[in-house]
């Protein structure tokens, strides 16, 4: 891993990296990010659209936030696909870094995900649901900065 180092100024100009929602998944999620294990990450092309934001870019960094709101890590973006959500594949499920060892299990947690309260309030659609034409964005990155305290 790379430690280029962010100054203050910087970090500030980044936008922010906010895996899933405040809370124990987002934070197994950042320590999987710091611990190297996941360098990947999926998305749904809806929420893109509903937030009226653009699709990452190769070479764009972000600050990756824990919980607290403190950006604890920075990404760059080395690879953006987007496909139906049949079409994820399971080097992809495994780079996500959260222990998926097949594609199967993987659809069926970000299913989980995807129609939780959580998400479809985040799309103010109460029936939201994906199904395998749903387009996702499939996004993979790199740590290049640990912006944690050295103990």
């Amino acid at each position: 891993m790379t430690t280029d180092s962010a100054s203050p100024e910087d970090l500030a100009s980044l936008p922010r990296a906010e895996f899933v929602f405040p809370g124990p998944l987002r934070d197994r999620l950042v320590a999987a990010i710091l611990n190297g294990s996941k360098t990947s990450t999926t998305g749904l092309l809806v929420d893109y659209e509903h937030e009226g934001e653009p699709l990452p870019e190769v070479g764009s960094r972000s600050a990756v936030v824990d919980s607290d709101d403190r950006p604890v890590g920075v990404i760059e973006v080395t690879d953006v696909r987007v496909v139906p959500l049949a079409q994820v594949d399971l080097a992809h499920a495994v780079d996500e870094g959260e222990g998926y060892t097949s594609v199967a299990e993987w659809r069926a947690g970000h299913e989980q995900f995807w129609h939780s309260e959580e998400m479809r309030a985040a799309l103010e659609d109460s029936d939201f649901t994906v199904d395998d034409t749903t387009p996702t964005v499939l996004e993979r990155f790199r740590l290049v900065a640990d912006l944690r305290p050295a103990d």
